[in-house]
């Protein structure tokens, strides 16, 4: 009798530990990636911080914070190009404005204004997805059409590890192995669904090993370390590109804040848990001890560029706030291309109650 069970080693791959000394394979121009993405993670931290200050003050909606995912999703959205398409959550603001999204229109989307549904004119990347998994289904269609015009281009479904509970996960796993299309899935395993805990989502050791049961690879990577993903982002991303079909990252990480601004995660873990992966797991420290020891970052290079952080979150918010205001009646202007005429009547009528 043939009993499956998985026998695998857990361990997340690295090139940087912890202490930000090399334990794996750097890319080739890892002085040149880091300099580049260290600055823009700065820019993100402080970004994060200042959005969840402006909701606590009434000047934003509900927000969902990213802090402690920046190097999972920069490092992952800079191997794409702009011509793949991509499908974020409401989680992926980092990657979306390294991709080239502008800071004020990351902010709008917390602002509840309809023209945060619109992304840059150039970028193939959906607007984000609330829905959970909803978007994985979205990629494999567009990783469908990408083959059918065959064109090397690939599609991307970023989601959390509770999507991997989702139907919409398992189906479009399904289709994209049976169709060897060019999707990656990229699995922020943050530790948490809202509040329920990894190991109360899924019984399995890894949400890698979920790739073996539908003939896809699987990669589990330590998410806080930038050179450990984007090699496993430029593997999966290449494969693609090569007809070699759909690719599952699962990149370990940690979200440092609240799920949203709506929620108190002092009810479901730890202080101490939480302390521990900021102060042995921060990917920013981690990638500016490794800068320090290169020669290629000081103290004083830091402080210049959290300076220049500060000014571009402060200009983000000064346009954010004298962003143009919208009649309700806009609200449907990016989804039709011609609102129908009883749902415009609809909006306008509300518009006026609003008032």
């Amino acid at each position: 009798m043939q009993v499956y069970r998985f026998t695998g080693d857990t361990k997340p791959d690295q090139v940087l530990n912890e202490a930000g000394e090399v334990v794996g394979s750097l890319p080739d121009n890892a002085a040149d990636l880091a300099l580049e993405w260290y600055p823009f993670m700065i820019f993100c931290r402080k970004f994060d911080e200042r959005a969840q200050l402006l909701q606590r003050q009434g000047r934003l909606g509900t927000y969902a914070p990213f802090r402690g995912q920046e190097a999972a999703q920069i490092a992952s959205f800079a191997v794409l190009r702009p011509s793949d398409w991509v499908f974020p959550t409401y989680r992926e603001l980092a990657g979306m404005m390294y991709h080239g999204l502008e800071p004020v229109h990351a902010l709008l989307k917390s602002r509840g204004h309809p023209d945060s549904g619109r992304m840059p004119d150039g970028l193939r990347m959906a607007p984000v997805q609330i829905a959970i998994a909803a978007q994985i289904l979205h990629a494999v269609g567009a990783g469908w059409a990408c083959e059918l015009q065959q064109t090397d281009d690939i599609a991307v479904a970023y989601f959390g590890d509770g999507a991997t509970s989702e139907g919409d996960f398992h189906e479009g796993m399904n289709f994209a192995a049976v169709m060897r299309l060019p999707v990656v899935f990229f699995c922020q395993n943050n530790q948490y669904a809202i509040s329920v805990p990894v190991e109360r989502q899924t019984a399995s050791p890894t949400i890698a090993q979920k790739a073996i049961a539908y003939g896809v690879e699987g990669i589990r990577v330590d998410g806080n370390d930038v050179f450990a993903v984007y090699q496993a982002m430029r593997y999966a991303v290449d494969r693609a590109r090569r007809g070699e079909g759909p690719t599952l990252i699962e990149a370990v990480t940690y979200r440092l804040g609240p799920h949203t601004t709506a929620d108190d995660p002092g009810r479901y873990r730890e202080a101490a848990d939480v302390e521990r992966w900021a102060a042995a797991k921060d990917p920013l420290v981690r990638l500016r001890l490794w800068l320090t020891r290169q020669g290629l970052w000081d103290d004083a290079r830091q402080a210049a560029c959290e300076e220049e952080a500060e000014a571009r979150v402060r200009q983000a918010v000064a346009e954010m706030e004298a962003y143009p205001h919208k009649p309700l009646a806009e609200a449907a202007r990016h989804v039709y291309a011609e609102v129908p005429e009883g749902l415009a009547l609809d909006l306008a009528e509300r518009g006026k109650e609003a008032r």
